[in-house]
């Protein structure tokens, strides 16, 4: 029911992970990781597909030894949404689950070691057309820049990155998009604000090691909420010590919040006060429960009482404003005949909803065959 958000996006290089594409205008891709022991493949795979089920479009995978290579390989085979291989030090390995079908790979050229080992890892990448993550981190910064910065800095994180961007130009490949990531929102901002200015590839964003879920969610959401309203970024993934599935979840309501990508319900809805003609706060948390099944995107007002419920209701799909006893229901921007039991609010408005996102993939259906 809104205008589109005044963002304009930075120009990138376009690449592709899997069928997923990356940069160039193409939606930002969301993406969380696996904690599980990679070696244990039955375990992997379904947090693969949980992560998945929650909206994902790319997963990424740490293999850090040779063992994991081999684990990878089954678990590729078992899974449909593009794998990034997260590989450190042993340039074999990258090698390995370039056979197998990694979809990208997370390296730092700088640590895979010699020339020929890098050219090797490059070569790999070449052959079976997959993209390379340089992924820069403010706690593992080289030990000659934290000597000569004194300590994590934007400019820091910028000079490790160029390195690594520098050894894959001298190469000859520009498959790859960047990330310059920290702990901290301003040195993160700050280096992805620097990096944007310098290469034209894809960017990866992302808050690293943000905290527990509460905590992480919000500072995640400060960060890239800044660079995201700035136009940067192309991929990203909201880092929480917490379940991986709930990563996914916060990033599109970081991307929904924004107006930049849409999934699932944007429910719109009232702290509430002692004006509210029904609990809220219960009803909320219901409603949320019940339809974290529905994918499709649409506006969700709920508001206690008409001081603001009929104004919201008016630019949601759906909305509800509290009135004495039976609620008023909005559809499109219109009142309806309908009105909802105040005693049965959470079934009745599950219904109307329900019936809503039927309609209206019925009518994108529609829509697409006739364009067909």
């Amino acid at each position: 029911m809104f205008s589109e958000p005044p963002i304009k996006r930075r120009k990138s290089t376009r690449i592709y992970v899997g069928n997923v594409p990356i940069g160039d205008g193409a939606p930002i891709a969301v993406q969380s990781m696996t904690n599980t022991n990679t070696l244990d493949v039955d375990a992997t795979v379904a947090q693969i597909r949980a992560i998945q089920e929650a909206g994902a479009d790319i997963v990424r995978v740490s293999v850090p030894t040779m063992d994991a290579a081999e684990a990878f390989k089954s678990i590729k085979e078992q899974v449909d949404i593009p794998l990034v291989t997260d590989i450190h030090f042993d340039y074999r390995i990258a090698l390995q689950v370039a056979k197998y079908g990694a979809d990208c790979l997370r390296i730092n050229p700088g640590n895979i070691g010699s020339e020929d080992r890098i050219r090797a890892v490059i070569d790999a990448a070449g052959e079976h057309n997959i993209p390379i993550r340089i992924g820069v981190n403010g706690g593992s910064l080289e030990r000659d820049l934290q000597e000569k910065y004194g300590e994590p800095t934007p400019e820091a994180l910028l000079e490790s990155a160029m390195r690594h961007v520098e050894i894959l130009q001298r190469h000859n490949f520009d498959q790859f998009k960047v990330s310059v990531k920290a702990s901290d929102v301003f040195l993160a901002v700050g280096a992805y604000r620097l990096l944007a200015k310098e290469i034209d590839q894809p960017l990866h964003l992302g808050i690293t090691e943000a905290g527990g879920f509460r905590a992480g969610s919000v500072k995640s959401a400060v960060g890239l909420g800044m660079l995201l309203a700035e136009g940067i970024g192309d991929t990203l993934r909201v880092s929480l010590a917490a379940d991986p599935v709930q990563e996914i979840k916060v990033g599109f309501d970081i991307l929904k919040s924004l107006r930049i990508r849409s999934r699932g319900i944007n429910f719109i809805a009232c702290p509430s006060c002692s004006r509210q003609e029904f609990d809220v706060v219960n009803t909320m948390n219901q409603l949320e429960e019940r339809l974290e099944d529905i994918t499709t995107p649409i506006s969700v007002s709920v508001i206690g009482c008409v001081v603001n419920g009929p104004g919201e209701a008016l630019v949601s799909d759906l909305g509800l404003a509290g009135a004495n006893r039976r609620s008023g229901l909005y559809i499109n921007g219109e009142r309806q005949k309908t009105r909802i039991d105040n005693d049965d609010i959470v079934a009745q408005l599950e219904s109307q909803i329900r019936d809503y996102v039927e309609k209206k993939e019925h009518e994108e259906k529609i829509d697409v065959k006739i364009i067909d």
